[in-house]
């Protein structure tokens, strides 16, 4: 019991509490009932939890899967963040270019290029000039062409 009651005042993630305190209420005597009121969640939830506290412990109530290690590392982040804010013109192939020369690494789907336009600030919708002046005279003829 003591266990469990440190592991819930340790603050785990949410779903990890959830489980940690549907354990506890049962182990105090709990009906399915009154847990499945309180913390909305099914008896079979209730009952899987329990059985993993009862085979592992603590561990068996926390998260399995911890996400995947990423491409680049934070500092290497950083430099390609540098890079984009210290360029005039943006294109996502110079940026995949960029990426695979310096790093190696080509990432499996352009959504990662956009995140990282996106923390650079720069929109990706289109390439666009940093700070490109207006001028009266070039908007006055686009204006007129259209």
């Amino acid at each position: 019991m003591e266990e469990i009651a440190t592991f819930i005042a340790s603050n785990p993630d949410p779903r990890e509490l959830k489980r940690a305190l549907a354990v506890s209420m049962t182990l105090r005597g709990y009906t399915h009932e009154e847990i499945r009121t309180i913390l909305q969640v099914s008896s079979g939830f209730i009952s899987k939890w329990k059985q993993a506290f009862i085979l592992n412990g603590v561990e068996g109530l926390k998260l399995a899967y911890q996400g995947s290690k990423g491409y680049l590392t934070t500092r290497q982040k950083r430099q390609v963040i540098g890079w984009l804010k210290n360029k005039a013109n943006w294109e996502l192939h110079e940026l995949e270019g960029y990426i695979m020369e310096q790093f190696g690494v080509v990432f499996a789907a352009r959504s990662s290029y956009y995140a990282l336009f996106h923390e650079a600030g720069i929109s990706w919708k289109k390439s666009q000039s940093k700070n490109s002046p207006k001028d009266s005279q070039k908007m006055a003829q686009k204006q007129l062409k259209d």
